[in-house]
């Protein structure tokens, strides 16, 4: 495209430094299913995500650090 608009061409990796010295990044679209059912996902996450995840502990995690933690 550069070469039909401009008349000269550039490597991928010279896009890439003119596009970073402008300011600009790269940036992936969200992949959706054009299928996708938003109700249909929303009442598997309210009714089947919580059985699969189980009960919520009442210890926390260990650390597997020997430091001991700071003092307030």
């Amino acid at each position: 495209m550069i070469r039909l608009r401009f008349g000269f061409s550039y490597t991928p990796a010279g896009v890439w430094y003119l596009l970073r010295w402008a300011g600009w990044s790269w940036q992936a679209p969200a992949r959706r299913a054009t299928e996708r059912d938003e109700s249909a996902i929303a009442a598997w996450k309210a009714e089947q995500w919580p059985v699969i995840k189980g009960p919520s502990r009442s210890w926390g995690l260990g650390s597997a650090s020997r430091m001991r933690r700071a003092r307030p």
